[in-house]
């Protein structure tokens, strides 16, 4: 205990100890990033200059590591960094060839970033394409978006998008694959009206795939929902082979939220419900489903009961 049984004067020492140690520190860390220094960073490529009427399938990933000459802060900083960088290849070399080299575009490249760094190499330092004839495919476009509405609010109309289609080109084995294109996530709380705005579209997971407009308008009605209940009639597909059949129960009651200006529009001629009489034939189940197979496009089922009836059949 006596070690630390220290008089005013060994104290101011001590402090005083203590904060040369710390000025100490910071010079020598402000030195230390001041100093410049080679690091690894691995960024994704983004193709620019695509020769027309070519598409392209890349025969590496499209990410590289860069190797940089930078301060000691942008070496903090790039290992801070949470989203992996993007530079821009130009691929217009590829008119004649099926290669572009890293080291002919180093000046190109360095353009891209601030004037105290300096891309010393990229691995690999070629890549390599080969080549289809390009294709253009027109896809509808899909807005994908989350809201949570307040009480008693929902969408109330069809959603409305400018443009409803999209062009995309590519190579032709891609294309075949896409049968619609997304918008970026729309997220919104407490949504109470209508809703009005401007969206980019996902961006291509391959860089061979270009989609043309980039971003798209969209309206969607908002408006004050409230809950009807409707009795509707099930009927029986697939009888042939059967005299009468017998729906136990012979209704279903289907539960929607519908909009306060639509309310009276709905009735139980606006849905129909069924039960497929293949389903028992096929696997002999004693109760079948009741399938929904019209509802308006302004409602939201929120429940139907009975969800599976039993029937009696007559030959």
């Amino acid at each position: 205990m006596a070690l630390f049984n220290l008089n005013r004067k060994q104290q101011k020492k001590l402090t005083l100890f203590a904060v040369c140690l710390l000025v100490s520190f910071l010079v020598w860390s402000l030195f230390a990033l001041s100093n410049r220094y080679v690091y690894s960073v691995n960024v994704s490529l983004k193709y620019v200059n695509i020769p027309p009427k070519r598409a392209f399938h890349p025969l590496q990933s499209d990410t590289v590591k860069m190797q940089v000459e930078g301060t000691g802060w942008q070496v903090l900083f790039s290992n801070l960094r949470l989203k992996s960088q993007d530079i821009q290849v130009d691929l217009n070399g590829l008119k004649s060839r099926d290669w572009v080299v890293f080291s002919n575009q180093m000046g190109y490249i360095n353009r891209q970033f601030s004037a105290n760094q300096r891309i010393v190499s990229i691995a690999p330092d070629t890549l390599y394409f080969n080549f289809s004839e390009q294709a253009v495919k027109r896809v509808p476009v899909s807005l994908n978006y989350n809201f949570e509405f307040k009480k008693q609010y929902d969408v109330v109309g069809d959603v409305l998008l400018e443009p409803k289609f999209v062009t995309v080109t590519g190579p032709l084995e891609d294309l075949v694959q896409i049968d619609h294109w997304s918008t970026d996530t729309f997220s919104r709380k407490d949504v109470g009206e209508e809703v009005v705005a401007r969206l980019s579209l996902s961006k291509s997971q391959k860089a061979n795939i270009n989609v043309h407009p980039s971003m798209v308008d969209i309206r969607i009605p908002v408006g004050e929902v409230t809950e009807k209940i409707v009795d509707v009639q099930i009927k029986a597909e697939n009888t042939r082979g059967y005299r009468q059949v017998k729906i136990l129960p012979e209704k279903v009651r289907i539960t929607v939220m519908v909009s306060l200006a639509n309310y009276t529009a709905i009735d139980k001629d606006s849905f129909e419900a069924v039960i497929n009489l293949e389903d028992w034939k096929s696997n002999h189940i004693k109760n079948l489903p009741v399938i929904i197979t019209k509802v308006p496009d302004f409602v939201k089922i929120v429940k139907c009961e009975p969800q599976n009836v039993e029937f009696l059949l007559w030959k």
